[in-house]
């Protein structure tokens, strides 16, 4: 009996092993699912963001992963720039075991409804939840009205960004009258409600001259719409334009012989921009962001873009998009677990010393508190601008540089915790 019994026990101990092995390799990796375009009018920005996304997970990798040896995973969909195909995206992420969703490239509307859907199967299937961190959509109310636990928010939103241009044109005598040309969709909305509210905050003597909302990634012909700003006088124009949308504006009002200011949110940081500025000669574009290349004092941003150029070959260009994953590795360390719920409880009120300085993700309402940089893209000059980008003699020149804490605002979130 003892002879038969003894197969048994090992076939049994062999079970048990095999099944804490299986166990350990399901947490060997934590899967985190790029969902942004990768196709059509919008792929170089969403291949941008992917790039970016990527170098700080391989980095991660290298130094040992989360959790002591626990490495991230990127599975990559394409959004197609549409809520349904992201729908989409997002079903196979789950079903591929995905516990984040990295998007932001796909428009305020579309990670709108990323968030809302995440947030109805998070409440369904308690214990297989998902977190949306979301570095580029920046409609504020995703983190205002609309806000969600599962939602984080990388990048400055629409007001704080707004809020830095008008304290800049606060001190720009010659914008004089402004035109609002935005695409027409959520946040194009945003960017030009806060554009008057915010700046003619400012400048109570500016005025505005026009407004129009133009479909998003479908107009190939710009002429006709500075046609009407030319009509209209305006010196300025306020636009939340980018990618293709951008780059065409930029192009007609130059074969028009217009000479602009354009106010946006950042634009200079899409491929394509300052080429767009240089053919054109004449405008010039003044965006916000957390950092420009060529700007002076930022040593560890610099050392970062240096290796990412020498990895990727690739001109390095948003360091929030960095920052994201490794904001969520402090967030898992920091909880000392991949649950979804304590990983997003360990976000909250969590300090990060970024390369751009240091941020906080603010728990009222899962904002990120960073610097903003204003700058405008001008010729090489040897002195404001050292440096040209992208083969022009165009770069950026630093115009003035806002802490997150001065560009913060109050919120209406009525964050509902689990």
């Amino acid at each position: 009996m003892k002879f038969r019994k003894a197969p048994l026990a090992r076939i049994a101990l062999a079970c048990l092993l095999a099944a804490a092995g299986a166990s350990h390799a399901q947490q060997a990796t934590y899967k985190i699912a790029y969902i942004d375009p990768l196709s059509g009018p919008f792929a170089n920005v969403g291949e941008l963001m992917l790039m970016h996304t990527q170098y700080a997970i391989e980095d991660i990798n290298a130094k040992g992963g989360v959790l002591g040896g626990t490495k991230l995973q990127l599975l990559q969909f394409d959004s197609k720039l549409s809520a349904q195909e992201s729908q989409s995206a997002l079903q196979a992420a789950i079903d591929q075991g995905a516990k984040a969703i990295v998007t932001g490239g796909s428009g305020s509307s579309v990670v709108t409804a990323l968030v809302q859907s995440v947030a109805r199967w998070n409440q369904r299937n308690p214990g297989k939840e998902l977190i949306v961190l979301n570095h580029s959509s920046i409609d504020p109310e995703m983190t205002g009205k609309a806000c969600s636990f599962w939602h984080f928010q990388t990048e400055a939103n629409t007001a704080m960004k707004m809020k830095a241009l008008a304290n800049y044109i606060k001190k720009t005598p010659e914008v004089k009258k402004v035109y609002l040309l935005n695409q027409d969709y959520a946040h194009g909305k945003q960017w030009a409600s806060y554009g008057r509210q915010l700046v003619g905050l400012a400048r109570p003597d500016i005025q505005f001259v026009g407004e129009t909302l133009h479909p998003i990634g479908r107009v190939k012909d710009f002429s006709p719409y500075i046609a009407n700003v030319k009509q209209s006088g305006a010196d300025s124009v306020i636009t939340g334009n980018w990618g293709q949308d951008m780059t065409l504006l930029l192009k007609a009002a130059g074969d028009a012989g217009y000479n602009l200011r354009y106010f946006n949110h950042s634009a200079g940081s899409v491929p394509g921009t300052v080429t767009a500025v240089s053919q054109a000669r004449l405008g010039q574009l003044t965006w916000v962001a957390e950092w420009h290349p060529g700007e002076a004092d930022t040593p560890k941003v610099d050392a970062l873009a240096k290796a990412y150029k020498a990895k990727t070959g690739k001109d390095f260009l948003a360091p929030r998009i960095d920052m994201t994953p490794r904001l969520l590795a402090a967030a898992i360390n920091k909880a000392g677990s991949t649950d979804t719920v304590k990983v997003a409880h360990a976000l909250e009120d969590l300090n990060f010393d970024s390369v751009v300085g240091p941020v906080r993700m603010r728990a009222e309402d899962h904002q990120l508190l960073l610097p903003q940089v204003v700058n405008t893209i001008v010729p090489v000059d040897g002195k404001t601008v050292k440096t040209g980008w992208e083969g022009t003699n165009y770069g950026f020149r630093t115009d003035a540089v806002y802490t997150g804490n001065e560009l913060a605002q109050g919120t209406e979130c009525k964050m509902v915790r689990p």
